[in-house]
């Protein structure tokens, strides 16, 4: 944990980079081969321990509209970060007071504590600082006997097995997650991501577990220490991304954003979605695994959590909490009639572009806008180079560790801007 001085440092003027990840320090055996991180908290830009606090009034009504600002700005300081995107995601409701939050954090711990001893129950590795990779059933229910044997009697019920076999992938997927840093040396810490994976998985079992889900929750596991608040974190990025993962044999869960992403390149940039097409690229697959994982894979650790908050804070809409725990109760936040310019101001800029513009579509997401803007960068090399979707997937492949995430913002709402305008007018 890094204390006050170093957090006084990392402001003073010249916060290097070796500053910064001591937050999240890199095993350096693998400094050589992880990405090139180009965020820095910037003093008078980045939301900062000191403006978060000052935000609260005295019984914890935050002003969210300073704070969307600052992080819009410069990102958020990472001694601060969970508690931050706690409320980018709607855990909790700007206008509570700090009991209130006290009261909902408690019952959510209570709830997580019940989920996970109902696993436990069945799974007794659960809880236990370990996790498994390897089958413990077989495919008609057969406990797969062994040494490390979790299972002794054969399951019949079709939801705990269907749970059960995945149980030994998101193993295997825990093992491989952000290796580089120091944090997943301690087996405890991957448990830790395992089991949360595990109960999400259980509780829900329409959408169970899918690959790319560990690359989710690994941030939300290191930023909140309290495994329950790491589980709702994730829970509520969930809502807003578990459609991406709903897959089947007819159609992959970011159909949908691909869809859109296309026609936002038809718009902006005929002649490139017109060379994409005589590609065959015309459906936009090589974005799969951007829009899947949020770009986790094509910026450094610090750098990805940097686009997500700006992108949730450009996002935000201040009924998410109330469109979370009380929908039929909730405003219509698809409505401008009543929204006046002061209340326009407690949405993030991209969501608040959209309200003015009567623009609602819900995959129409910044992350699609922000492909969008990867590939106008692009534009030259893909149209001179690009003979067939391969080129297309190497050309893209080069932008790791090479983009700057909020250059790439800005970039993304000058695309979302441009798009608005000839989609009205058309």
């Amino acid at each position: 944990m890094v204390g006050l001085a170093a957090i006084a440092e990392l402001f003073g003027g010249n916060a290097g980079i070796e500053e910064l990840e001591a937050f999240y320090p890199i095993r350096r055996d693998c400094l050589a081969d992880i990405p090139k991180t180009r965020f820095r908290p910037r003093v008078g830009k980045t939301l900062s321990a000191r403006r978060w606090h000052a935000a609260f009034s005295e019984d914890g009504h935050l002003d969210i509209e300073k704070v969307l600002r600052r992080i819009q700005r410069g990102g958020i300081h990472p001694s601060i970060k969970g508690f931050v995107w706690e409320f980018l995601l709607g855990c909790f409701d700007p206008n509570s007071t700090f009991d209130d939050r006290n009261q909902l954090r408690e019952q959510r711990r209570e709830r997580y504590a019940m989920w996970k001893t109902e696993c436990q129950n069945m799974v007794p590795v659960i809880g236990s600082g370990k996790y498994i990779t390897r089958p413990i059933i077989t495919d008609d229910g057969q406990p797969i006997e062994g040494e490390d044997c979790h299972v002794t009697s054969a399951v019949s019920d079709k939801k705990v097995a269907h749970w059960m076999l995945f149980l030994h992938q998101i193993g295997l997927d825990v093992f491989r997650t952000d290796r580089a840093l120091v944090f997943y040396e301690d087996e405890a810490n991957q448990a830790k991501l395992w089991d949360i994976l595990a109960i999400y998985s259980w509780v829900d079992d329409d959408i169970g577990y899918v690959q790319g889900m560990n690359d989710i929750c690994s941030p939300m596991v290191i930023l909140l220490e309290n495994e329950a608040d790491a589980f709702w974190c994730f829970e509520h990025a969930m809502r807003r991304l578990r459609e991406n993962f709903r897959c089947n044999t007819s159609s992959i869960g970011v159909q949908s954003q691909l869809g859109i992403l296309s026609q936002v390149i038809k718009t902006v940039d005929p002649k490139l979605h017109q060379h994409l097409e005589d590609l065959d690229g015309g459906e936009y697959l090589f974005a799969f695994r951007m829009l899947m994982v949020l770009f986790r894979r094509e910026f450094s650790f610090v750098d990805a959590l940097y686009l997500w908050e700006v992108m949730w804070a450009m996002e935000y809409n201040p009924n998410i909490f109330s469109l979370y725990e009380q929908p039929d109760a909730a405003l219509d936040s698809n409505s401008t009639q009543t929204l006046h310019a002061k209340e326009l101001k407690r949405y993030g800029k991209f969501q608040r572009k959209n309200l003015q513009n009567g623009h609602v579509d819900k995959n129409c997401a910044l992350s699609v806008f922000l492909v969008a803007s990867v590939l106008e960068t692009k534009n030259r090399q893909i149209l001179k180079d690009a003979k067939g979707l391969d080129d297309v997937v190497t050309i893209l492949g080069e932008i790791t560790g090479n983009l700057d995430a909020k250059k790439a913002c800005q970039n993304a709402l000058k695309i979302q801007d441009k798009y608005l305008k000839k989609a009205k007018k058309s």
